[in-house]
């Protein structure tokens, strides 16, 4: 077995990054060095395009000992001119364990043939899961999932969303579906949940109960919860604290019903400072100074927080012809309220 790259004295960083465990994160940081040193085929000249294209093939043949045919696959999504900054990623990557010269090469091919995009940081993802894993783990990994309901086409899919998805036990895999489905999810829609968003199956058993509990605990019902899910997965991930601060404000200051967040669950991603309470505060200020109807009928959460800044401004702002009204507002909207933070 020979090693990826040239032999030659390592880079202090290569030393230093070697002696550590390979992690997902390092793993990204090594592949965001490796796409700032590729270019696009289309910012080039076509000359000096097919002159970059062609020390690619032989650089990725030459170094890595790949194929000329996978070497030409390659080549058509990414381009380098010069050896001296593929040289420094490729000792990174050394570092990472690829040392392997035909297992990564059968890899790449692999991913390649998968359709990942090499500047992508989903690409190093892949090659990270398949370099680790053998045919017959891979193949095990998309069964657990088929016995589940899911076809094969949609594993693969989901592999393409976020690789990771092939590289947890058959064990985690069950325990979220099956959490997820004790949640009030039915079979299809646990399905149509990790389909569109297959890094929900790392979320743990713990924090899917206690999103259950905490919202429970606020007055949602459980068909509720399971509503705001499969409207907006991502609020199974957000803490106890920041669910509970920013029902109480929309809920027991603004007076919104709780079927608003039911209907709109995406508030729970918004900031808190620069977009809940701000605007808010340009509400009470109109509500106030009667303003915004008879106040017989609330304004509709969405109406005033799932938009742009700018439509907001032209919705509840520069519509009034008053000119002393319209700075007051906007004084309103750009000043920060660490009272009502607290509230």
């Amino acid at each position: 077995m020979y090693s990826l790259i040239h032999h030659g004295k390592r880079s202090i960083e290569l030393q230093k990054w070697c002696n550590s465990s390979v992690s997902v994160k390092l793993v990204h940081n090594v592949f965001s060095a490796f796409s700032n040193y590729f270019s696009s085929a289309s910012t080039v000249s076509h000359k000096d395009g097919r002159k970059g294209k062609t020390f690619t093939v032989s650089y990725l043949v030459g170094t890595l000992g790949l194929t000329t045919k996978l070497a030409e696959s390659i080549s058509r999504k990414v381009s380098f001119e010069k050896k001296g900054n593929p040289d420094s990623v490729l000792n990174l990557l050394n570092g990472y364990g690829f040392t392997d010269s035909q297992r990564f090469e059968a890899s790449l091919k692999k991913v390649v043939d998968k359709g990942f995009d090499p500047t992508s940081s989903k690409f190093m993802q892949a090659l990270h899961v398949v370099y680790r894993s053998s045919d017959k783990t891979i193949e095990e990994k998309v069964d657990v999932y088929k016995r589940l309901g899911f076809a094969a086409g949609d594993v693969w899919e989901m592999f393409k969303k976020w690789p990771f998805a092939l590289k947890f036990s058959e064990k985690k895999i069950t325990q979220t579906f099956e959490t997820l489905k004790r949640c009030g999810l039915l079979e299809n829609e646990v399905m149509s949940l990790l389909k569109r968003n297959p890094q929900f199956i790392r979320i743990s058993e713990e924090n899917i109960v206690s999103s259950v509990e905490t919202l429970t605990g606020l007055g949602f019902s459980r068909d509720e919860f399971a509503l705001m899910i499969k409207r907006y997965p991502q609020c199974i991930g957000f803490s106890a604290e920041t669910v509970k601060k920013k029902t109480e404000f929309l809920v027991k200051k603004m007076k919104w019903p709780l079927k608003s967040l039911v209907s709109h669950p995406q508030v729970f991603g918004y900031s808190m400072e620069k977009r809940i309470v701000r605007r808010c505060n340009v509400i009470e200020a109109l509500m106030s100074k009667g303003l915004l109807g008879d106040g017989s009928e609330l304004t509709p959460m969405s109406s005033v927080l799932a938009c742009t800044d700018e439509t907001f401004l032209n919705r509840y702002v520069r519509k009034h012809d008053d000119k002393e009204l319209v700075p007051e507002l906007m004084a309103i909207f750009t000043r920060v309220h660490k009272a009502g933070l607290e509230q």
